[in-house]
């Protein structure tokens, strides 16, 4: 995947999240943030939740999915 490629489109990537990685299901440039619905490259992911696989775009997206959740 060359971003430089003219034939190139960025399409979503399928994450699978462990505790301090993640595995690549299906390659791609970004995934959606799960609260804002947002793009994140994948270089760019810092957040995500590995019980419920969600990714988030910053730390106040983490903290809104982390009290949404947190009675359950």
């Amino acid at each position: 995947m060359n971003i430089l490629d003219p034939n190139f489109a960025p399409n979503e990537a399928k994450l699978r999240y462990l505790d301090a990685d993640y595995d690549i299901i299906q390659p791609g440039s970004f995934v959606r943030c799960a609260i804002t619905g947002k793009p994140i490259l994948i270089d760019d992911l810092k957040y995500w939740n590995v019980d419920r696989q969600e990714a988030y775009i910053d730390v106040d997206a983490a903290y809104e999915a982390y009290m949404r959740y947190a009675d359950r």
